[in-house]
């Protein structure tokens, strides 16, 4: 995949990104177990959500973030203030709960 290429997805990816509310709030106590097995659960039926991480400082944020990718083998494509947009892909998904399929993107 050429580099033009990979940033038309993410613009696309972000772009859907936009109509999404977040699915998963992360509260004050932070990233626990349970919270990433429920953000895990929400990648594995619709692929690309929007999260909303705890306040704190820009590197708190994007490591914040780094953290909950890592955690669920994800990747992050875009992150703006407490709002986290995660992808991973699954071939098997549920075409009328994938935010892909429903969005023409996959």
């Amino acid at each position: 995949m050429s580099k033009k290429s990979k940033l038309q997805d993410i613009k696309a990816l972000r772009g859907i990104g936009h109509q999404l509310d977040p699915v998963v709030i992360v509260g004050a106590n932070g990233i626990s177990p349970t919270v990433i097995e429920e953000i895990s659960r929400a990648l594995h039926d619709h692929e690309l959500i929007k999260i909303k991480i705890p306040a704190g400082s820009s590197e708190e944020r994007k490591a914040c973030a780094d953290a909950i990718a890592n955690a669920t083998e994800s990747s992050v494509i875009h992150h703006i203030g407490r709002m986290v947009l995660l992808l991973r892909n699954n071939d098997e998904a549920n075409p009328k709960l994938s935010n892909l399929s429903r969005f023409g993107f996959a």
